[in-house]
């Protein structure tokens, strides 16, 4: 019970590290400016918030269920994660704490997609939140897809969680604009100063975490690759 919950714990900060790192947080801020074109029925902004997450949490809870079973159905690399897990995972760790700390980049992409798929969803009306929300899960970039593929998918895979953990990440990555429908639904219409915080913690988070991981890493690596500790 108690690792279930560490690792529900881990599967949500990812998702929340995600949700704020700058990548991701430019598709979150486009649908903010989407869920948030309704400031006059705060109703329709905490639907369009909540089917927004849903559409994140749906399409990881897929994708990690798809990925997990199949990693897990094939007796051979079932057999060779189960021998060489811990020793892949100090790498991988090492690897997610420099692209956090920055010590190594990647060119971004995806240029005008947000606001392309942002005028198409409009036509959806308040469903064109959930598309956005799948739509952009999908979206990786070199942060998020490092976060997913190389952090989230890796522990559970170790934990045989196809559908919980991924689910629990993609309520993380949604956070923000959830929390944005909140604040409209209570009355708030100004967020300013929010985001303004939201990029104080980013940076706090995101540093904290990569010598978090990184730390981790060179140990796991110490321990189960170089065998010495």
């Amino acid at each position: 019970m108690t690792e279930l919950l560490l690792l529900t714990g881990s599967a949500l900060w990812l998702g929340i590290l995600t949700s704020v790192s700058p990548c991701p947080l430019a598709t979150n801020i486009a649908a903010i400016s989407f869920v948030g074109r309704r400031l006059e029925s705060p109703r329709l902004v905490l639907a369009s918030g909540l089917l927004y997450t849903a559409g994140r949490v749906l399409t990881y809870s897929l994708l990690g269920a798809l990925l997990v079973s199949s990693v897990l159905a094939a007796p051979a690399a079932a057999l060779v994660l189960q021998k060489y897990m811990n020793q892949v995972l100090g790498p991988v760790l090492i690897l997610v704490g420099m692209l956090l700390l920055e010590l190594i980049t990647f060119g971004s992409f995806g240029g005008g997609l947000a606001t392309r798929l942002q005028e198409r969803a409009d036509r959806w009306g308040v469903l064109g939140a959930l598309l956005l929300g799948v739509v952009f899960a999908l979206s990786f970039c070199p942060v998020s897809a490092t976060l997913f593929f190389g952090s989230l998918l890796t522990i559970a895979v170790k934990a045989r969680s196809g559908v919980l953990l991924p689910a629990v990440y993609g309520i993380g990555t949604g956070l923000p604009v959830f929390a944005f429908a909140i604040i409209v639904a209570l009355g708030a219409r100004s967020v300013g100063k929010v985001f303004d915080k939201v990029r104080v913690f980013e940076r706090w988070a995101r540093r904290t975490t990569g010598v978090v991981f990184l730390g981790i890493g060179i140990y796991y690596t110490l321990v189960y690759v170089f065998r010495v500790i």
